[in-house]
């Protein structure tokens, strides 16, 4: 190699039944990346590389939808970042299950860490992380509706779903599949070239400031360990949540003590009472806002609110926009 050239290689673990585009994601970037800089600059000595590393000898990885891809490397290759993809699952305790079956790549990941290569994950690949014990009093994401599974797996793990990437000591890891994308951009922009990621991100309509997977979080869709104190609260809170409540009344609907709900909310949600009542109003706040021509006015109503400023910066803090930019962006239109 000459000593002017640039190299950065980016590892893709082959983790059979991935989702292809964990890993074809960040080969067509950095290809695409690799050939914007050859037309910007004929001579440039700049080498943007994906390679495919495997724990087990291989020679292809096959990936959710039946189609291997290939060649795979073993690991001594030099990197300057090994990712971790998503792999197919059918519900969290699917996705969990499988963990047990990747043992070598567990292992892998442990010796990589050691040798000081940088690792990112990608979606449910936060997983694998945490299982390896690299996520361990670090702050971390995953994909969002993976938060309560993750929580109650990984306790010592300082989780925060709303977040697209988070980078803690040499580990990062990323929201749900497309978030590899914005990632793969940033790290091209630190890395290497801002100029070149950001033409990059324009030639491929892709947008690498996207900080929150916030917007697109629904509670009726994230995955949660079922509980017979949950399904009671969560019954009388949906029934009655169009006016003020308390957690004594929440606690007596439940047939249970304060301090045991408090303790029962914050391990099963992560959150207090208030906390997630409020999380249930911006979520049928969500849902109006997508279905109805209702006034905001009117929907803080129906959400037991009755302060539309206060009920406005609540759902602007959990969501990271205003009612009227998710109205316009979320909003159901006629085919």
């Amino acid at each position: 190699m000459s000593r002017d050239e640039q190299r950065f290689t980016v590892g893709l673990l082959a983790l059979e039944g991935a989702v292809l585009s964990s890993l074809t994601g960040p080969m067509d970037i950095l290809r695409i990346a690799q050939k914007l800089a050859e037309v910007r600059d004929p001579g440039t000595r700049l080498r943007l590389e994906t390679v495919l590393v495997g724990a087990r000898g291989q020679a292809t990885v096959t990936g959710s939808g039946g189609l291997s891809i290939g060649p795979v490397r073993s690991p001594d290759v030099a990197l300057d970042l090994l990712l971790v993809p998503g792999y197919m699952h059918s519900n969290a305790d699917d996705m969990v299950g499988q963990l047990a079956g990747f043992g070598p790549e567990i292992a892998l990941l442990r010796a990589m860490h050691l040798r000081g290569v940088p690792i990112a994950a990608n979606c449910c690949g936060t997983f694998l992380l945490a299982e390896a014990g690299l996520l361990d009093g670090r702050h971390a994401t995953t994909s969002w509706w993976l938060d309560a599974a993750f929580r109650q797996r990984f306790p010592r793990v300082k989780l925060d779903v709303e977040r697209m990437v988070v980078e803690d000591g040499g580990v990062t890891t990323t929201g749900a599949s497309t978030a590899v994308l914005s990632y793969i951009l940033q790290l091209l922009a630190k890395r290497v070239d801002p100029a070149l990621a950001q033409h990059t991100a324009r030639m491929m309509l892709i947008d690498p400031d996207r900080q929150s997977q916030a917007p697109y979080i629904s509670l009726a869709l994230t995955e949660r360990p079922r509980h017979s104190l949950s399904e009671k609260a969560e019954h009388f809170l949906h029934r009655e949540l169009h006016r003020e409540l308390s957690i004594a009344e929440l606690a007596e609907a439940c047939g249970t003590s304060e301090r045991s709900l408090l303790r029962h909310f914050r391990q099963h949600y992560g959150s207090t009472p208030l906390g997630h009542v409020q999380h249930l109003r911006v979520e049928r706040a969500k849902a109006l806002l997508e279905t109805t021509l209702l006034s905001f006015e009117e929907i803080v109503e129906r959400c037991g609110y009755s302060d539309a400023s206060s009920f406005r910066k609540l759902f602007k803090r959990a969501t990271s926009l205003t009612p009227a930019e998710y109205r316009d962006r979320f909003r159901l239109r006629a085919a």
